[in-house]
């Protein structure tokens, strides 16, 4: 790569991140924060524009100051940028900024075979944070080429906490219990389920950004990374996902939907779909490997801004926006999370796996004041916790608040707005 254009990307780009707006305070730091001593390279992975490289500024603002080198690899300049060219990178951040121990790479999966650089630094002391907007960044495979020397993270939009500091809300936890605060707790809320969290569209909101976003996904993640040629049946399986957030799908149902001729054609768009962070294929929870394989599969989507830009679907289904919220919340705090059944086909929207246990069920309903759906709530957990041997369980609704009992049982029914706030696990 041409060495002047080079050395112009470096010093432009040194000058962009140290002026970019810090924003919110990402809830990650701390976790970060964690990961500082160590030698390993920190791995931070999520969808376009969710914030990574704002989460990038202030690590560098919180951690390092001016003792780091930054590259953002989304640059057009640097599209010809090889493996080849990290020995000149490297050479000319010395010459322009000193000697330095940290590299800041951001979207670096658009350099082929990037690991092999950082392996090599590693070895020599240099600590890397690295950004990406591929799941492949998360695999067991790049652990494997970087020796397992790495910590991986993976970014969502704003949780309802950071939400509310980008709203300039200060959460007093006695807020709670007072009708005016909790009056105004509400009213954010319900923007929050049905604007979401990503930073650039609340900032500016104009839906034309979580279009773009969407289209680029479509078109720079997936259609030219994997040289898609069936363009049309992507697009509509992506609407088809993004219309039904928290339902049921199965590949062969699909397969007919979209006319593909092969049911490994659409495993392979779902999949490209899930590495690019847009959606979350989530599986029933069974003992049997297969049955979990076989078994209809739900989904939900990254961001409730994004589904109700795309689908127009939020007045007409507000309790599946509403799953929704729940469910990325659920995966910000867990790894395992399923979908149950009972043995007489009652479901159970939530199921969490913590170390080979089970941690918690829970159901999600907008209320609880329709009979028929109170009881057909309440008989799908009951039954559950039976088969599960679990004593506890939780309905997250819109408003009410009550303790269910059930002989030796008890069901928590508590608001999903105060549930995300109290972090109760």
């Amino acid at each position: 790569m041409d060495r002047g254009l080079l050395k112009e990307v470096i010093l432009e780009q040194k000058k962009s991140i140290e002026n970019l707006d810090l924003g919110v305070k990402r809830e990650d730091l701390s976790r970060i924060k964690r990961f500082i001593r160590l030698s390993h390279a920190v791995i931070i992975s999520g969808i376009r524009r969710v914030g990574k490289s704002t989460l990038l500024s202030q690590i560098i603002h919180n951690f390092y100051g001016e003792t780091g080198y930054y590259l953002n690899f989304e640059d057009e300049r640097l599209i010809n940028f090889q493996l080849a060219d990290f020995n000149r990178l490297y050479e000319l951040c010395i010459e322009l900024l000193g000697e330095r121990k940290v590299f800041f790479f951001d979207e670096i999966q658009n350099v082929k075979k990037w690991e092999m650089f950082v392996r090599r630094m590693q070895e020599r002391g240099f600590k890397f944070f690295v950004t990406g907007s591929n799941a492949s960044l998360l695999s067991k495979e790049l652990a494997t080429k970087l020796t397992g020397r790495t910590m991986m993270l993976e970014l969502y939009p704003f949780s309802f906490n950071e939400y509310l500091t980008f709203r300039g809300y200060s959460l007093d936890r006695k807020s709670l219990f007072l009708t005016q605060e909790r009056g105004k707790i509400k009213r954010l809320f319900n923007e929050y389920l049905e604007k979401g969290g990503m930073p650039e569209y609340l900032k500016y909101k104009e839906d034309i950004i979580l279009k773009r976003i969407y289209e680029d996904i479509l078109y720079r993640d997936i259609v030219a990374r994997y040289e898609i040629k069936e363009i049309k049946a992507l697009r509509e399986l992506g609407l088809y996902f993004l219309s039904n957030i928290g339902n049921l799908f199965s590949y062969n149902k699909l397969k007919g939907a979209l006319g593909l001729g092969s049911v490994n054609t659409v495993k392979s768009y779902t999949e490209y779909l899930e590495n690019a962070f847009l959606i979350f294929p989530v599986n029933i929870f069974s003992y049997s490997l297969k049955q979990q394989f076989i078994a209809p599969k739900k989904v939900y989507c990254i961001d409730n801004g994004l589904a109700n830009a795309i689908s127009f679907q939020f007045s007409k289904n507000r309790g599946r926006f509403l799953e929704n919220l729940v469910f990325l919340e659920l995966k910000r705090r867990y790894q395992e999370i399923y979908y149950y059944k009972t043995r007489n086909n009652l479901e159970v929207d939530f199921l969490i796996k913590e170390a080979r246990t089970t941690k918690a069920i829970i159901q999600v309903t907008q209320s609880l004041s329709n009979i028929q759906v109170r009881q057909r709530e309440i008989k799908a957990l009951g039954l559950a916790m039976e088969e599960l041997k679990l004593n506890k369980a939780i309905i997250l609704t819109e408003e009410e608040e009550e303790q269910i009992r059930l002989k030796d049982k008890i069901i928590q029914v508590k608001p999903v707005y105060k549930w995300l706030l109290e972090r109760e696990e």
